[in-house]
Parts: C-alpha cells; structure tokens; sequence
C-alpha cells in the first residue's frame, strides 16, 4: 500500500468509527427523552391520585 491509500484507509476507519459514536450518541439520547417522558406521566398520574384519594 502506498501513503495515499494509507491515510485513506484511517481516515474511512476514524469516519466510520465516528459514524457509529454519533448513531451511539442519538439512540441514547432518544432513550433518555422516552424516559424522562414516562417519569413525567406516571408522576402526574401518582399526582392525580393523591389529589382524589385525598377527597
């Protein structure tokens, strides 16, 4: 292989590498916001039952 072709290759393997990083980074972050969306509505819900059962 000539340097052409091996400066190629790293940066195809630090592109592909950063590519999966990035996909990594957004379904964490989707599963956070799912989460915190669950927590919130089962919050609301504990909430609301207090609020009823109190009356």
């Amino acid at each position: 292989m000539d340097k052409k072709q091996e400066s190629l290759s790293l940066w195809t393997i630090i592109g592909l590498i950063a590519a999966v990083a990035a996909v990594v980074a957004s379904v964490t972050t989707a599963m956070i916001i799912i989460k915190k969306k669950e927590k919130e509505k089962e919050d609301r819900e504990l909430q609301e039952y207090l609020d009823y059962s109190i009356q």
